[in-house]
């Protein structure tokens, strides 16, 4: 079994949004960078809502994120996991990343987005049974962006997500 490790937070200016992955896919973590698998919608999805330019290299998306009053980052630091699919998670060995400190840091932000099923799932587990009552926070499901979720189209998936847009504009 292997173990895996997250990356370090993204983190936007000002951020309001903290988007939650669960762990970095096999090939996002052959190439250091978040969503790598080309096949995933994020980067797409990101293009859409922020008009971010996704044609450029990874330093150049993550410099535009870095603009945005968003931050990117994974519940899980670390676990054991063959493949890449959030059901092959071993339940035991989980590390959740310090999101408390994150969110005493960034105080600003207000909402946590999950990206997928797994990320809430493990939220909820590994780190909102350590969270300060100080920290008032919505919270949203997102459909995830990876191909595995091939029972929604890119424009469903897409749609979900314009929730955050709404967010932004009411702040």
């Amino acid at each position: 079994m292997t173990r895996v490790h997250s990356f370090e937070p993204v983190i936007g200016r000002t951020p309001r949004v903290l988007i939650l992955g669960s762990i970095p896919s096999v090939i996002s973590l052959q190439f250091t960078q978040y969503y790598a698998n080309p096949r995933n919608a994020f980067w797409p999805i990101m293009a859409e809502l922020f008009e971010i330019d996704i044609d450029c290299d990874y330093a150049g998306r993550i410099q535009q994120v870095t603009k945005l009053p968003i931050a990117l980052w994974d519940t899980i630091k670390a676990c054991q996991r063959e493949g890449s699919l959030d059901s092959s998670i071993l339940k035991d060995h989980l590390e959740a990343n310090d999101i408390p400190a994150l969110l005493g840091e960034y105080q600003r932000i207000d909402l946590v987005a999950f990206n997928g099923a797994a990320a809430e799932k493990y939220f909820n587990q590994l780190i909102k049974p350590v969270l300060s009552a100080e920290h008032r926070l919505e919270f949203i499901r997102l459909p995830s962006t990876s191909p595995a979720n091939a029972r929604m189209r890119f424009e469903q998936k897409l749609a979900s997500w314009r929730q955050l847009l709404d967010y932004l504009a009411d702040a």
